[in-house]
């Protein structure tokens, strides 16, 4: 039941799947929540999407069509108290009335670990269906146990279109919305309002009603120009130790590699005015000039090192130019990825060969006695011979023809590959 003066995003609910707008694989036909509604065989399902996707309203039409008790609780505001009194009434329905009880859990991520455990054994024994919404990733919010006994249903931002259907529906509605107010927009005003609500209708609804309660008059039409005054932007969905925070730096990262400069920027841009901190991005990009360029670009790793100096020096806003620079940089860079491989080959061959001991060659002699014992007899000083070069192995014995670098033929790791190519090939053959 609607309250009259409850906000206008409150009243406006879908009150069936018919309604339900913008969630098509869940609310269409065949679907998996249509199915289990029409044949009252509902599971245990964690309802997993963005800020005003439909999660919660989609839990009171399942709520509206089953013959289940269905009771409702936020993570913020209960705790095990709430769950256990839940747990007994769900107890007493399932033994006097045979009715089974359909538990509604707001922002269930914010449950510690031993507050999820408290549903676990009620949820395997089939006493409660529980309906889990949660803004975060349930592979790293909801504890495996848990996880695995509910189904993760997927909902996904609204597009713009949705979003300006819902608005007009909301000027349209003589029972819940505007209707009666008689008030018009320009058709750009509602797209402005879309396209900056970020997918979120909550958000969407709550800027038409500060509208329509505060600025329009009767038979007087809204202009783009007018919202442009009124309406701030909604602030970017962003977890800087969420999904969100990991997603945007892959993103940023892959068009780094993948040399798409515009992408980086967008990336980068999303993530400054998301509130990430620049210097963990700019320590990104440090990693990246190894990882990714190396030495087909000595200067990547310069240019990004004194990118997160001149950050450290300028700070906000100023500073950002340099990261931009540096991020437009290394994505124009020729990439190679032969220092990561290199590194890791030989560490993967130091865990294999264990500590070999250092060739007495080329062991330092800074004592008689270790002359004495031949540490560095023998030694080659390079400087002294042509090309400052002189066939040695300075490996260990055991792994004399180990090779762990392998350039790429781009840019400038080219000419070091036809470098040691040609230093190599005097090794086998003096070899």
């Amino acid at each position: 039941m609607k309250i009259a003066n409850a906000p206008l995003a409150e009243r406006m609910r879908p009150q069936s799947l018919e309604d339900f707008i913008g969630q098509k694989h869940i609310s269409g036909e065949n679907s998996l929540i249509r199915k289990a509604l029409e044949k009252e065989a509902l599971f245990s399902m964690i309802l997993w999407g963005p800020p005003g996707c439909g999660k919660t309203s989609l839990a009171k039409i399942i709520a509206s069509k089953t013959s289940s008790n269905f009771f409702e609780f936020s993570a913020v505001l209960s705790g095990v108290k709430q769950i256990r009194e839940v747990i007994e009434k769900a107890e007493n329905n399932l033994n006097i009335n045979n009715n089974r009880s359909i538990l509604f859990v707001d922002e269930i991520h914010r449950f510690n670990k031993a507050q999820q455990d408290a549903f676990l054994p009620h949820v395997e024994s089939g006493l409660i269906t529980l309906i889990g919404a949660t803004t975060q990733n349930p592979s790293f919010e909801i504890i495996s146990p848990l996880l695995s006994r509910c189904s993760v249903i997927t909902l996904n931002p609204l597009s713009p279109t949705g979003l300006k259907n819902i608005l007009k529906k909301a000027l349209l509605d003589s029972k819940t919305g505007f209707r009666e107010k008689n008030i018009k927009f320009q058709d750009e005003a509602l797209d402005y309002i879309a396209n900056r609500s970020e997918g979120d209708a909550r958000f969407a609804l709550n800027t038409l009603e500060v509208i329509v309660l505060n600025y329009a008059e009767e038979n007087k039409e809204i202009t783009l120009k007018e919202i442009e005054k009124i309406v701030a932007k909604k602030s970017f969905l962003y977890d800087k130790s969420g999904e969100e925070h990991y997603s945007l730096i892959s993103a940023f990262h892959k068009s780094l590699r993948g040399s798409d400069p515009d992408a980086a920027l967008y990336w980068l841009v999303r993530m400054l005015k998301s509130g990430e901190d620049p210097l963990y991005i700019g320590r990104r990009m440090v990693r990246f000039a190894s990882e990714d360029i190396g030495n087909a670009d000595p200067n990547a790793l310069r240019i990004s090192l004194a990118a997160v100096e001149a950050y450290r020096f300028l700070g906000s806003p100023e500073g950002e130019l340099a990261l931009a620079q540096a991020a437009i940089y290394l994505g124009s860079a020729p990439k190679s990825a032969a220092i990561y491989a290199a590194l890791n080959n030989a560490e993967d061959t130091v865990k294999k060969s264990g500590s070999l001991p250092v060739p007495m060659r080329i062991r330092n002699a800074p004592t008689k006695l270790m002359k004495n014992l031949g540490y560095g007899k023998n030694y080659k000083y390079p400087h002294n011979f042509k090309n400052a070069h002189v066939e040695e192995t300075y490996l260990p014995d055991q792994l004399k023809d180990e090779i762990f670098y392998f350039p790429v033929t781009r840019g400038y790791e080219k000419i070091i590959k036809e470098r040691l190519d040609k230093w190599r090939e005097f090794k086998k053959k003096r070899d």
